[in-house]
């Protein structure tokens, strides 16, 4: 059959991924995939250089993801399908352009072979950069190491031309604008008619007059089982594991046993290849009979990687929580720029990165690829790749496909975010291939048109901004525009945000307060108790939050439902509400950087969430996520300041929906510790919660599990003895439901 294109859907259990976060991610990026100075001395010359180059600090200007849940249902998901006699492949366009599935189609009597892993639900969890990610199929991570914010993010789509186009071949294409580093990129993807391989062809461009830190790994899930074993064109690897240390390691052989069977470890890691230059760039995942899939590139994708999640409690925990029982395992087998994903590579001014990839079904002699001899089994998998894929193939697959990456698209077959067009419109960049249709510019990006056309950001209307502030934009750029348009409570808290990402905290701080001047707001509040936090004033802080939630929960005017709290009516928030100057001069919301505020007079404040209802009501569901957001803020650092009655005041305000939240059950446990009570918080954990958004390498849960069992076996608040801590581990083990520690302990 000719290859064919076409859209369809598909059905999976999901859980929704929410609304967005609406607090800029002004904190430093909690990213594991770091090293320390002192381990970035011991690396070549030139991967230490990769690895200090413009690491990413924040996720700004994207938004985090963190309003989704584990309750799934059947939901119905955009799918592209490409299709010839031996492959099928399936892409998700609204879901970063996730190529879902591809299936090795049967032959005689043979059945149909799925090649990669394929997740059978999307449960999103807190592995992006920015939160919602999932797991299975072939991700494109471009941005920053990690996860790429665009894993549950729509991208564009169309149809445009192939290099088989005269026999009626086309390509699927996808694209977006890439918001951490401001580049634009895309993925071709076709299957030639006589193909067994996929092949996708990507490019990332800098229309800048800038240098551009750039990082791209293909991510592919490959399943896994006691008989997989990956193998590459390597002798050598650089292991990263959870503890932050990268060390050389010999491949296969390291630690007393063969790392190249993902289940031969007990913890997460990251297998980084050192494939010697003028080698051949491939990787393969094979199973006990010597089939699976391969990966190969032009040279260009240097790097190859594995990651597995080990054999032991806490991988097999994550792998769990990753999608639904009886499900079986996975490993990750990748392919990137550089040769770990600790580093960056720039991207001059005007220029671009372009290869080619191709994946594909592979058999291989099992006695070959299982025997003791790695040179032998590395020999034999590449043997039967170059025969089944020449390497001469892949570089003239690259060369014919080049002329094709300006094609305009012919068809359009899916719509991503309007982001590029404002940017393509405030650069007057010209694209070709990669069109931003002004048509696609929506609500998020208005205010920001606005400002690019008239000079002057758009104030905040009462209603919509009592939940949602806007997304910022934070490049140069936008930030000089900012500082030359009127001054509005929009407008400076925006330009603070801007200023913050600089560097410039000052100057962030100053234009915090005069949007305060403007308008008291939450936004603002919140963004001064950060830097409060920053500079070592925890309690100003905390002050600063309080006040910041007793606002939004009064734009709520939600009625009270029985069991809620009644808040005149409790001793603790009955007590000197000071915040209630705050903004009007007097107070920590006018006294950020001065030294004023209840921090500065040297008591501690209990605040008043009672607060005059407001005329306008907000979108409820915006509302309760920024409910859930701030009062997660305020209860942290209402804890950090010892407030500990103020932190449940706090807890006990928020609507049950939030309370009921594993994460704030989480929170309440904490609280009830920190009042004494390590009976109660135990309580918490026995009658069992899911912390819905808990961060890759979040040890959250362990920690505060063994710091109440400490307690009660302590009967003290005392720094427990090495005999407590070891009697209160054997006595109150960590439940299984608890366990998702990627590390040694």
């Amino acid at each position: 059959m000719a290859t064919s294109v076409r859209r369809t859907t598909l059905t999976l259990p999901t859980a929704p991924v929410g609304p967005d976060n609406p607090l800029p991610v002004l904190r430093p990026l909690d990213e594991v995939h770091r090293v320390d100075d002192r381990v970035r001395a011991t690396l070549p010359s030139d991967m230490a250089r990769q690895v200090a180059h413009a690491p990413l600090r924040s996720v700004l200007p994207v938004r985090l993801r963190d309003g989704y849940g584990r309750d799934r249902a059947p939901a119905t998901l955009d799918a592209i399908v490409l299709e010839n006699d031996r492959l099928r492949a399936t892409v998700l366009p609204g879901l970063g352009g996730r190529v879902h599935s591809l299936i090795h189609k049967a032959t005689g009597d043979s059945a149909d072979t799925e090649l990669l892993y394929r997740n059978p639900v999307l449960q999103p969890a807190d592995f992006a950069l920015n939160g919602a990610w999932f797991s299975g199929g072939i991700e494109w991570n471009i941005g920053a190491t990690g996860h790429t914010t665009l894993s549950c993010a729509p991208l564009h789509a169309a149809r445009v031309p192939a290099p088989d186009a005269a026999d009626g071949g086309a390509m699927v294409r996808l694209w977006e604008w890439e918001r951490l580093r401001d580049l634009p990129f895309q993925v071709d993807l076709w299957l030639p008619a006589d193909s067994a391989f996929l092949y996708v062809g990507v490019r990332i461009r800098n229309p800048h007059h800038l240098p551009a830190p750039v990082y791209w790994w293909s991510n592919i899930a490959v399943p896994e089982d006691e008989h997989t074993r990956v193998l590459a064109p390597a002798d050598d690897a650089w292991h990263f594991g959870y503890a932050r240390t990268l060390s050389r390691v010999p491949v296969p052989e390291w630690d007393g046993a063969d790392r190249t069977y993902p289940l031969r470890g007990a913890y997460p890691a990251d297998y980084f290849y050192e494939v010697p230059d003028g080698t051949r760039r491939w990787i393969a995942s094979l199973d006990a009979g010597g089939s699976g899939l391969v990966q190969t590139s032009t040279d260009l994708l240097r790097g190859r990687k594995l990651f597995v999640w080990g054999a032991g409690p806490g991988g097999r925990r994550w792998q769990q929580w990753l999608t639904e029982p009886g499900t079986g395992g996975y490993a990750e087998i990748q392919a990137g720029l550089a040769r770990t994903q600790l580093e960056h590579i720039p991207l001059e001014a005007g220029e671009e990165f372009a290869w080619l990839e191709a994946y594909g079904p592979l058999t291989a002699d099992p006695a070959a690829v299982h025997g003791t001899d790695w040179a032998t089994a590395r020999r034999e998998t590449e043997t039967r790749l170059e025969a089944a894929l020449p390497r001469a193939a892949v570089d003239a697959a690259y060369a014919a496909w080049r002329p094709y990456a300006d094609a305009e698209p012919a068809e359009q077959l899916a719509t991503g975010s309007g982001w590029g067009a404002l940017e393509a419109e405030r650069g007057g960049f010209q694209l070709p291939g990669t069109p931003f249709d002004p048509g696609t510019l929506g609500e998020e990006q208005e205010p920001w048109r606005r400002l690019l056309r008239t000079g002057a950001l758009p104030d905040w209307e009462p209603g919509a901004s009592q939940a949602d502030p806007g997304a910022s934009l934070v490049a140069p750029a936008w930030r000089d525009l900012l500082e030359a348009a009127p001054s509005t409570a929009g407008a400076e808290y925006h330009l603070g945000v801007a200023q913050w990402h600089a560097g410039d905290r000052a100057q962030a701080e100053r234009s915090w307060e005069r949007s305060l001047r403007c308008a008291e707001t939450p936004w603002a509040l919140r963004c001064l108790a950060v830097a409060d936090t920053a500079s070592g004033h925890p309690a100003r802080a905390a002050d600063r939050l309080l006040r910041a939630v007793q606002l939004l929960l009064a734009s709520g005017a939600v009625p009270p439902q029985e069991g809620d709290p009644v808040f005149e009516a409790d001793p603790v928030l009955e007590a000197d509400p000071v915040l209630e100057a705050a903004g009007a001069g007097q107070g920590p919301g006018a006294g950020a950087g001065t030294g004023q505020g209840a921090e500065a007079a040297g008591a501690p404040t209990a605040v008043s969430l009672a607060a005059p209802p407001v005329a306008a009501a907000a979108d409820p569901v915006a509302l309760e996520a920024a409910e859930a957001a701030l009062g997660r803020e305020a209860i942290v650092a209402l804890l950090a300041a010892d407030r500990a009655d103020d932190a449940r005041a706090v807890l006990d305000a928020l609507r049950p929906a939030i309370r009921a939240r594993g994460r704030f059950r989480l929170l309440r446990a904490q609280v009830l510790l920190a009042q004494g009570d390590a009976l109660a918080a135990r309580a918490v954990f026995d009658e069992g919660f899911e912390v819905c958004d808990l961060r890759e390498g979040d040890e959250a849960l362990s920690d505060t599990w063994y710091a109440i069992v400490e307690r009660l076996v302590t009967g003290t608040d005392e720094p427990p003895t090495e005999e407590a801590r070891a009697q209160a581990r054997t006595e109150h083990p960590l439940p299984g439901r608890y366990e998702f520690r990627m590390r040694p302990t």
